[in-house]
């Protein structure tokens, strides 16, 4: 079942193949700042339409994709090796909920409960 998203202007539009089996909560500078939580999909499978804008920084391997009207963090994608997965911002996609009612270190996509895992990129 295809879920779909988009940024907050609707300028930038995601179709993925499902709801995701977990997201991951990056404790590195940039997600903490932007709240993003990420959902993994091989590549090919992810359909993003609209422009985005590229933020590149640190070991310069992946590339953090914004929408240039409203600023949401859509998605990053490898900048050279493949790593055969690219990250989606769960929290853009449809249906998705965190907080009252939901179960702690879980969180729904489309009606699917995700488990929400901490991932330690802080490079401490």
């Amino acid at each position: 079942m295809t879920v779909n998203g988009s940024c907050h202007c609707g300028r930038v539009l995601l179709a993925v193949p499902a709801a995701p089996e977990w997201v991951a909560s990056c404790n590195c500078s940039l997600c903490r700042r932007t709240g993003s939580l990420m959902a993994y999909y091989p590549d090919d499978s992810v359909r993003i339409e609209g422009d985005t804008v590229a933020y590149i920084w640190g070991d310069r391997c992946i590339g953090i994709h914004h929408c240039p009207t409203c600023g949401c963090l859509t998605h990053w994608k490898t900048l050279g090796e493949d790593f055969g997965r690219m990250g989606v911002n769960a929290r853009l996609l449809d249906g998705f909920e965190m907080g009252a009612g939901a179960i702690p270190g879980h969180c729904y996509v489309a009606g699917e409960r995700a488990d929400l895992r901490l991932m330690d990129n802080a490079g401490n």
